[in-house]
């Protein structure tokens, strides 16, 4: 499991949703937006360690798409914090896009 690259670039994921969040709080004094973020851009992680304990076939895939639900709203508080000039830097934002392409590929493997 450690070896999975999706569990691997989901927690990388999280530790700079961390990051980025603290900073613009730190600097912008902006909560709400990064109280959102934070939510969501960690829980994709969680879900996917949940998906390779899952039950069943059915509820790895469950597990998946909700983690692909995650970051996409994840993607859209970042989107916001990027273009209402909270935050510049659109690195955190190409790691979420990488994150939803492998789920993607993930859910559509795992239906087969």
């Amino acid at each position: 499991m450690s070896d999975s690259l999706l569990i691997t670039k989901s927690k990388s994921f999280a530790l700079e949703i961390i990051k980025v969040c603290n900073y613009i709080k730190q600097n912008k004094k902006e909560t709400i937006l990064t109280n959102q973020l934070i939510r969501s851009g960690t829980s994709v992680g969680a879900n996917i360690r949940e998906a390779f304990y899952a039950h069943s076939k059915a509820d790895f895939i469950a597990k998946l798409q909700i983690a692909l639900k995650e970051c996409s709203e994840s993607e859209y508080w970042i989107e916001l914090l990027i273009e209402s000039g909270y935050y510049d830097d659109k690195k955190i934002l190409d790691m979420c896009v990488e994150v939803k392409k492998l789920l993607i590929s993930s859910v559509k493997t795992a239906k087969g």
